[in-house]
């Protein structure tokens, strides 16, 4: 049975958020503001979540979605948004969760980011299924709430070049040998060569190799075949490592990487979110920095260009060692130095054994990072920075990483914004920044 819902929000995942006899209601596809009708289709204790059947007073700020497949993918949560209205949304849950997890707020909020909002993908994981019922085999993010692979042709978040590929992907891989043993593509999209992963569960034979080599020639892709685990990636022609890479061209720097490093998904965003960081930042020429959860020396290196030193900080040992490589290829080795350290296990001690910083960049994974949150604001810290700015992809964890810094060692957040890395899904990057309450900084 249908009911009506008035809805009043938007979830982190990007569903509507209704109230019906004292229970939340999530609604997949309806927008704050609207009224609609849903059918509620699954009830738990303290919610329950309804399909969308009719939009009764629509929102003035659906659009019509330009994908063909927005409601059947998952790729895309939120392209029945104004893009506009998706980030500012955005930038309202940043600052809910900061109130309301962490008890701070912001000095002052940052003007969002925004880059194109379509084609920016560089980087994607892409489920692949042999599927006897529809012709063959998938390529693409999986359905929405679903562990089935959308049935597409195109993608507009992809690069076009990479987007106008599926069909023949499609073909190819249902040529090979083990077509039902090829799990995952991935996708990297470099300066100069387009890398795809394949993913495959049984040795390939010499003429899949033949046919891979072909396809790579006729639209320069770069192969890379994984047989294992990430570390077992390797290029089908030998030298192929070279040529994946990205620009800092504002520091002079190539970024060389594997397709299975982890980089940036948008490099247009990446560009600017460096520039910002650094400006926000203010490292000054006799500054020592670190970069912590640094990967391949994305901050890192732009900050060696600009600092006395910069010492980096990643759990992943194979990272570190790109990001010394990096750093010797630009020679600014004098001015770094790169450690492997897992971070969600450190403290006080840890930090002065360092011997102090006068900044501090924060990058960490979704889960946050508590453990440093507690170390810098620990009364047995020999020196704090200055300054810190950390870089943000969940605003829970960024909130309550913040309350930590604020509430309990007395830094003050000065400014905090949104950063669209990812338009037209939920995804919500962002950026903070600390000063130390006693420093007097303006």
């Amino acid at each position: 049975m249908s009911d009506v819902f008035t809805v009043e929000s938007l979830d982190l995942s990007g569903q509507g958020v209704a109230h019906a006899d004292g229970k939340v209601v999530f609604i997949a596809g309806a927008l704050p503001g609207e009224q609609v009708r849903a059918r509620v289709l699954k009830q738990r204790k303290n919610h329950d979540k309804a399909q969308l059947e009719a939009v009764l007073h629509p929102s003035s700020l659906r659009v019509t979605p330009a994908c063909p497949y927005f409601g059947v993918c998952g790729g895309c949560s939120i392209q029945h948004l104004d893009s506009h209205a998706q980030v500012a949304i955005k930038q309202r849950v940043l600052e809910d969760n900061l109130h309301h997890l962490g008890n701070v707020t912001a000095e002052q909020i940052l003007p969002p980011m925004y880059g194109p909002p379509f084609g920016y993908r560089y980087r994607a994981r892409l489920s692949v299924r042999l599927v006897h019922k529809k012709g063959g085999i998938l390529i693409g993010f999986r359905e929405r709430q679903s562990r089935y692979v959308a049935d597409m042709t195109s993608c507009l978040v992809l690069p076009a070049h990479v987007s106008d590929l599926l069909p023949a992907l499609r073909k190819l891989i249902g040529s090979l040998s083990c077509p039902d043993r090829i799990p995952q593509l991935e996708l990297a999209v470099g300066e100069e060569v387009t890398a795809l992963v394949l993913r495959h569960l049984e040795p390939l034979d010499a003429h899949d190799h033949e046919q891979l080599l072909a396809f790579g020639q006729a639209h320069d892709i770069s192969w890379w075949l994984q047989p294992k685990g990430p570390d077992s990636a390797h290029p089908l022609i030998p030298g192929d490592e070279e040529r994946l890479y990205y620009r800092l061209p504002q520091y002079g720097l190539t970024m060389h990487y594997r397709p299975t490093d982890f980089t940036q998904v948008n490099h247009q965003i990446n560009q600017n979110l460096v520039a910002r960081a650094l400006s926000l930042l203010d490292v000054q020429s006799h500054h020592r920095v670190a970069d912590l959860f640094c990967g391949l020396g994305n901050f890192s290196l732009p900050l060696a260009t600009q600092c006395r030193e910069v010492v980096g900080v990643e759990g992943a040992e194979t990272l570190v060692q790109r990001a010394d490589e990096l750093a010797r290829r630009h020679d600014l080795n004098m001015r770094t130095r790169f450690l492997a350290q897992n971070l969600f296990e450190v403290d006080a001690d840890w930090l002065n054994a360092l011997d102090g910083f006068d900044r501090m960049l924060i990058d960490p994974p979704r889960e946050g990072a508590v453990e440093l949150a507690k170390a810098l604001s620990s009364p047995d810290l020999h020196q704090r920075p200055e300054r810190i700015v950390m870089v943000s992809c969940n605003p829970a964890t960024l909130a309550r990483d913040a309350g930590i810094l604020v509430n309990v060692g007395g830094y003050r957040l000065r400014s905090a914004g949104v950063i669209n890395m990812f338009p037209h899904t939920s995804h919500i990057e962002s950026i903070a920044v600390f000063d130390d309450g006693t420093s007097g900084m303006a």
